[in-house]
């Protein structure tokens, strides 16, 4: 498979431009070639993962991943967790789906509930929607002064430096979806009974907004996007695809890292001789 580091890496004055059912830089034909290909990752996305868990463990490294998942709804960023995420030991991940802030949450700065749940050492952090909402919805629906998001922006992009700067490599992604496969999904889940729970009528009412919301997104890639802080757009319309695209995305970052095994702090060989005696 091609790096998709590079071929999915935002670009240009329109960073959205990005055909949503494309599958760059995949080989595989299909859901079943995808899947296959999926499954092929999972053992080195799974030994990388322990690899970190363990490294902090072990005093010896406070490297951390990041991965940031922004989308409009149905995109399937609860599919990149079941499948991807999913795939590694439920130890070393700190997921967190946010939702609309609280009072409590309103009366601080947009940043204070995202800084309480940042990934400590060792972990892989998923944030389901992030700090980037503060920016796309307040921009679309006026929630907030053009002044007061023009200082957002700047805000995000300063913390985000000092994440990268403690250690966390940060992994902001896209999953960019047509506005005509999300109509489908939102059918699906309108025709079978078991995901009615999963359908929101407010959905149709942000689905009015949807240039509204491509314009907030291009705005908040461009105005955010960094050597250190990348954004990835990775086309949405085929679910095997971007599960597969985050799979890449997740190993090109723990690589980076590249976390090692911590050494035995005892006398293996004399652990191995009470061991075989008692």
């Amino acid at each position: 498979m091609a790096d998709l580091t590079k071929l999915l890496r935002a670009q240009g004055e329109d960073p959205l431009a990005i055909d949503t059912s494309a599958t760059p830089g995949v080989e595989a034909s299909g859901k079943k070639a995808g899947s296959r290909e999926l499954s092929e990752g999972v053992d080195a996305l799974a030994e990388l993962q322990e690899r970190l868990f363990a490294a902090s463990r072990g005093g010896q490294s406070e490297r951390r991943v990041l991965l940031v998942l922004q989308a409009m709804d149905t995109a399937g960023k609860g599919g990149i967790v079941r499948h991807v995420i999913g795939a590694v030991d439920p130890q070393g991940i700190d997921h967190v789906a946010f939702k609309a802030p609280t009072e409590e949450e309103k009366a601080h700065d947009f940043l204070w509930r995202i800084e309480k749940r940042l990934p400590g050492p060792g972990m892989i952090g998923v944030f389901d929607r992030s700090h980037y909402e503060d920016v796309l919805i307040h921009r679309v629906r006026h929630l907030s002064t053009p002044e007061e998001i023009e200082r957002r922006y700047g805000a995000i992009v300063d913390f985000e430096r000092g994440l990268v700067d403690s250690g966390t490599v940060l992994v902001k992604v896209m999953l960019h979806i047509s506005k005509d496969e999300q109509r489908e999904r939102l059918a699906e889940r309108l025709d079978r009974p078991e995901k009615h729970w999963k359908y929101n009528p407010g959905d149709v009412d942000e689905r009015l907004l949807w240039d509204d919301y491509m314009e907030a997104y291009r705005i908040a890639i461009r105005r955010t996007d960094g050597p250190a802080t990348p954004w990835y757009v990775i086309p949405g319309d085929h679910k095997w695809y971007a599960r597969l695209a985050v799979q890449h995305l997740l190993l090109a970052a723990l690589r980076e890292i590249d976390p090692q095994w911590p050494p035995a702090d005892y006398d293996v060989e004399v652990e191995k001789a009470r061991l075989a005696a008692s």
